[in-house]
């Protein structure tokens, strides 16, 4: 008696992810309606296929008790929510520039951790100067911390550009926070000290704080005893307008550079980055730093 036997073998992925394809937004034999962005685009799809792709959606689904009834989806741009609807139906995802953050973004927001693994492969890929800060802003939201380490590495590598740009005046205080704690940035200290005085500036504006408010949990983070005294003394001055910076973290520094004459110190707070411009006093404030 033959023994029977059973294999599972694959077709042509190909022209199944094709023909799939065809389906994507369109109306013929769909039957879920989402009303998308503000200014509610019809996007046209099927329960079956979302349901079985997606459990936010599937949960999205079960709870719509009428099929004709059209679903808002107001916070979410029509090309972001069109390329996620790619990705569930055939697997693969069509990115650029433009949407790549948002449709991360999505990713995160309906779980699917696929689409969030192509997404930052994409972004990292394709990261500038102009939006590394925008990308290292969403990594730290969503605690992508790969993400998070290539961005930071990047903006290292490029900070007096970086600081030069939309997205960093845009950072949040916990991304700027972190920023400011690596000794690898590629800027002198005077520089960074007054980026982050007009990142401040630009955050109270927005949000209605003070410029003291803004940079008060950022400011212990930059290393005021690296300035010569002649820089110092300038940066109080400036410092009387806006009070960025508390009166009691400029005396620290006074205090550190008084001592580092008579003896040296050491301080976390003293350590050169990578790009500060070398002054008379920083050979007695780290000696392992040369």
């Amino acid at each position: 008696m033959a023994c029977s036997s059973s294999a599972l073998l694959p077709g042509d992925a190909t022209a199944f992810a094709a023909a799939l394809r065809t389906l994507i937004n369109n109306p013929q034999f769909s039957d879920v309606t989402f009303l998308v962005g503000r200014e509610q685009q019809e996007v046209f799809a099927h329960r079956c296929l979302l349901s079985s792709r997606c459990q936010a959606f599937h949960s999205m689904l079960s709870q719509s008790q009428e099929v004709r009834a059209p679903l808002i989806l107001r916070q979410v741009q029509p090309k972001v929510f069109l390329a996620v609807i790619e990705y569930l139906y055939t697997n693969a995802v069509s990115l650029n520039n433009l949407i790549a953050l948002e449709v991360l973004t999505a990713s995160m927001e309906y779980g699917l951790d696929d689409l969030r693994r192509i997404c930052v492969e994409f972004i990292k890929d394709t990261l500038n100067v102009e939006q590394v800060c925008e990308a290292f802003q969403a990594a730290v939201a969503y605690e992508l911390i790969d993400l998070q380490k290539y961005c930071l590495t990047f903006i290292e590598n490029c900070t007096q550009e970086v600081v030069q740009t939309r997205g960093f005046l845009e950072l949040s205080e916990p991304a700027m926070q972190i920023i400011l704690r690596s000794n690898c940035l590629a800027i002198d200290e005077l520089k960074l000290i007054y980026a982050v005085r007009e990142w401040a500036h630009v955050g109270s504006a927005v949000l209605g704080k003070s410029v003291h408010e803004m940079a008060e949990t950022v400011v212990s983070g930059l290393r005021l005893a690296l300035l010569s005294p002649s820089e110092l003394t300038t940066l109080e001055e400036d410092n009387r307008r806006d009070q960025l910076i508390p009166v009691e973290s400029l005396a620290e520094a006074w205090k550190t550079l008084a001592l580092c004459k008579r003896r040296g110190t050491r301080s976390s707070l003293c350590r050169r980055r990578r790009g500060t411009l070398s002054r008379e006093h920083h050979h007695r404030l780290d000696p392992q730093h040369k």
